[in-house]
């Protein structure tokens, strides 16, 4: 089996930073024509101009995700761009740490809209299109607190535990068509949103230190090439071995 990805259309959430760009970075190696998103047209348009220098494929789409339209709205605006969508990579996400009872309603809204609601209608709009044509890769970003307690990490663990019953649930609905859906449970990585707390995370795994966005993009490219072609429903852990203790 070959990890190589020319002749795809890769549309990537929250490809600005952190673990969305990297894996931008990657697919766009393996030969993907890579369709980046987020709120900074700066910084998209920035990563464009990286990726095509290093001789790579891409191209950028501003926008704010937040509701069902706008997911429909950026699956709609990538097909139009690229004139199919091979790859999605559900990475946007916001991860607020906080106690329950400081939670506000907003908040909570904020968290699961970006974090469930988004996913779940770019899925709905793409995932019928993959499965008609007889294939397609779809790779949600899990955490590893959404796997176990810890507080402070109630809404957004909760969020994140949603997206790995829909993988597995879309995995379900959508494999016996050819599409396959899968996740990854990253540990700490080093990214902007990180730096207060990755550090003691990282601690408590084998590893005992914090990942490089790199890695945790290595993960992805291997979930969506033909060499998991038998990788169905699975969250593959990319944690320094957090999963084990």
């Amino acid at each position: 089996m070959k990890q190589d990805l020319s002749d795809t259309i890769a549309l990537v959430t929250g490809a600005t930073s952190g673990i969305g760009r990297a894996t931008a970075a990657r697919l766009a190696e393996l030969g993907s024509h890579v369709i980046l998103t987020g709120r900074d047209r700066g910084r998209g348009e920035a990563g464009v101009a990286r990726l095509r220098a290093a001789g790579g494929k891409a191209d950028f789409i501003a926008a704010e995700l937040r509701d069902e339209a706008s997911a429909r709205e950026l699956a709609r605006a990538a097909v139009r761009l690229g004139g199919r969508v091979d790859i999605l990579v559900n990475n946007a996400g916001i991860y607020p740490f906080a106690a329950t009872h400081e939670v506000t309603g907003d908040q909570f809204d904020a968290v699961y809209d970006l974090n469930v609601r988004v996913p779940f209608f770019l899925v709905a709009e793409l995932a019928p299109a993959m499965a008609a044509r007889g294939h397609g890769a779809i790779v949600n970003l899990s955490t590893m607190v959404a796997g176990f307690g810890m507080p402070g990490a109630a809404l957004y663990g909760s969020s994140k535990a949603a997206i790995v019953l829909l993988t597995k649930a879309w995995a379900a609905e959508y494999g016996r068509s050819g599409v396959r859906v899968n996740a990854v449970s990253p540990g700490p990585t080093a990214t902007e949103g990180t730096v207060d707390f990755g550090d003691s995370l990282a601690g408590a795994a084998p590893a005992g230190r914090i990942a490089d966005p790199a890695e945790i993009a290595d993960a992805v490219a291997y979930l969506v090439s033909d060499r998991a072609s038998f990788v169905h429903g699975a969250v593959l852990p990319v944690d320094g071995g957090r999963l084990a203790v």
